[in-house]
């Protein structure tokens, strides 16, 4: 089988090493090219977390619009409803984000802080700065809450600050997916401006993360018997 290269499917030098390479030959330069492109508008610069949200459609649609904005980290921690997005609103789209899960929000909100993340609580009282108004100087959490009851007290609490999107009909709220689209939409398109090489993956990240879906575009088969020779070399 012949070795292929980075110049040959125009990606970016030391993606590929020795091992990852044998998973590389399996697969269509292609598809290996596609999934490339998309990884290099990937971002961690950016984030969702969302608490308590329980309709399987909306964790669905969530992800969703996540993966459509190249936002590759999703936080959740779950409420009355486990976390089971719908596959057929999803269609796969999760497949390709890492989402971390988390036993409380106090926890969620800490650990991304200690990070460097600033939070910002999507809520329509009092204290608010319109969407367009975040600070994307920093690498930025954006926190949805529950359908019905929105973020928590705690939650606000806890928050670098609070944004609302701002609308000019009756209607005072969207749906926690439309919310969440047009928020990313909104926040990505200025991050990019604002972070510019910050806003991108390291090549460790990249690395990590092309390794990952290489092997999710193989047959289970495939990839044990790729797995096997990767595992038969390094001994």
């Amino acid at each position: 089988m012949r070795m292929i290269r980075e110049e040959e499917l125009h990606i970016e030098e030391g993606l590929l090493d020795d091992d990852n390479r044998l998973l590389a030959e399996m697969i269509l330069p292609s598809r290996l090219k596609r999934m490339y492109d998309v990884l290099s508008a990937r971002t961690r610069y950016i984030t969702i977390l969302t608490e308590a949200v329980d309709d399987p459609h909306n964790q669905a649609a969530v992800l969703r619009s996540a993966e459509a904005f190249g936002i590759q980290d999703v936080h959740v921690v779950t409420g009355a409803a486990p976390f089971e997005p719908n596959k057929w609103v999803t269609r796969h789209a999760d497949k390709w984000l890492t989402v971390h899960k988390h036993s409380s929000i106090e926890r969620a909100i800490r650990h991304l802080q200690q990070k460097g993340y600033q939070v910002y609580a999507s809520y329509l009282g009092e204290g608010t700065i319109p969407l367009e108004q975040i600070d994307v100087s920093k690498p930025t959490v954006l926190l949805f809450g529950n359908e019905h009851r929105g973020v928590s007290e705690e939650a606000l609490a806890l928050a670098d600050g609070k944004f609302i999107i701002p609308m000019n009909g009756f209607v005072q709220s969207f749906n926690i997916s439309v919310a969440a689209a047009i928020s990313l939409y909104e926040i990505t398109k200025r991050a990019k401006q604002v972070a510019g090489e910050r806003y991108h993956l390291s090549l460790a990240e990249k690395k990590e993360i092309y390794e990952h879906w290489m092997k999710l575009s193989l047959s289970p088969r495939l990839r044990k018997m790729v797995e096997s020779k990767i595992g038969g070399r390094n001994d």
